[in-house]
């Protein structure tokens, strides 16, 4: 217990105490989620892409193995959320919001910075792979599940190029594959620019919990938040297994694949009127529940 204790205080608690300034922020000050949520999604989350792959000693085949392990969650989730609504008797938008919510965990907000507190940068290098992944499956299968069919493969193919973070990679791709030096003049402003983004994540997903409002169907927000909270570890830790992941790679990858429910969930409900209060309030009961499951698996890896 004491060791739980101290796990809790040590890399989840901060994460609370930050993302209680952002609600406050939007409750007591009206703030902008929407300002402060672009600002990390195109200026802060590119240069921490870069910087963490940059520096990070992991080689191609682990990144790669990383990137497919958020592949394989994102399917396997999918497909266990697919089967536990079938008695649910949820119409079309209901099914998508279901799916959403259970597919897409935290990673960016909430992930990182667990990641980062309990294992390292190293095992956040790891970790930043898998957010990437991760962002791109959001804003692809996402979009689609969100669409429920109204657009075009096209389009959503098109909506990748709009995610900054794959150009941070690209670059630090670039970097690594041919051995250049990125000057100081660059690599100076990068730095802090990344040093900043885990902090305002935080405060962007305080910020967005400030929304949340009771649930009108408690039982399927409860069992989607059992799927994301209790499901998704085991299937992480089977696909980790499955896939030769260890060390801080298994690490990272469990623990991403295992955070509440994504906040960028309740964007996409929004922007195609599935389901939003739906949701928000499982973004929000997932999140407060999440020290509960998060605590002991930090302590298990």
């Amino acid at each position: 217990m004491t060791v739980l204790i101290s796990i809790f205080a040590s890399d989840i608690l901060p994460i609370f105490v930050i993302a209680g300034a952002g609600f406050l922020l939007a409750r007591k000050l009206q703030a902008s989620v929407k300002t402060l949520a672009h600002v990390s999604f195109y200026a802060l989350t590119p240069c921490l892409a870069f910087k963490m792959l940059v520096t990070s000693k992991m080689t191609g085949p682990q990144a790669g193995r990383m990137a497919l392990m958020a592949v394989l969650v994102t399917c396997a989730m999918g497909l266990l959320a697919r089967i536990a609504a079938i008695p649910l008797n949820l119409s079309r938008a209901e099914l998508s919001a279901f799916l959403l919510v259970v597919m897409f965990s935290n990673g960016g907000n909430y992930g990182l910075p667990v990641v980062m507190f309990a294992f390292g940068n190293e095992a956040l290098s790891q970790a930043t792979v898998y957010f990437v992944t991760s962002s791109m499956l959001t804003y692809t299968v996402g979009v689609f599940l969100a669409a429920a069919g109204r657009r075009t493969a096209g389009r959503a193919i098109l909506g990748i190029t709009k995610i900054p973070a794959i150009y941070g990679v690209a670059a630090a791709l670039t970097v690594l594959a041919t051995g250049i030096s990125v000057p100081a003049t660059l690599m100076r402003p990068i730095g802090l620019l990344s040093d900043a983004a885990l902090p305002m994540m935080i405060l962007v997903l305080g910020m967005q919990l400030e929304g949340a409002s009771i649930p009108e169907r408690p039982s399927t927000v409860a069992l989607a938040v059992a799927l994301s909270l209790l499901a998704a570890p085991l299937v992480a830790l089977g696909l980790a297994w499955l896939l030769g992941l260890w060390g801080t790679a298994r690490q990272a990858g469990v623990v991403l694949a295992s955070m509440p429910v994504a906040v960028i969930t309740t964007i996409l409900a929004l922007e195609f009127d599935v389901a939003p209060a739906f949701v928000t309030n499982a973004v929000f009961i997932s999140t407060l529940l999440s020290p509960l499951t998060l605590t002991p698996l930090l302590a298990y890896l």
